[in-house]
């Protein structure tokens, strides 16, 4: 349990950084589209979070872990259906 307790607490720049999205346009905008991982590191740096490459990852294994089962199923086809089309039979 230490070990999540401070994966958690890792991440309170990444959301710190997603929270200032509503406070911040232009960081709103930059965060529109989809961004690099190297780009949204960046994005922290300028405001003084330092977020890392783990931090990234363990928020997707945060928001999988609090998401209904019914939801991640959704995802996981749609995903599917995309990755059908590069993959030529």
């Amino acid at each position: 349990m230490v070990v999540q307790c401070e994966v958690w607490m890792a991440l309170a720049d990444l959301d710190q950084l997603l929270a200032m999205r509503g406070e911040d346009p232009d960081l709103a905008k930059r965060m529109a589209g989809p961004l690099e991982l190297e780009e949204l590191i960046a994005l922290a740096a300028e405001r003084g979070l330092q977020i890392t490459e783990s931090d990234v990852f363990a928020a997707q294994q945060r928001e999988q872990s609090t998401t209904p089962a019914s939801q991640l199923q959704q995802q996981a086809a749609q995903e599917s259906r995309r990755l059908r089309h590069f993959i030529h039979g």
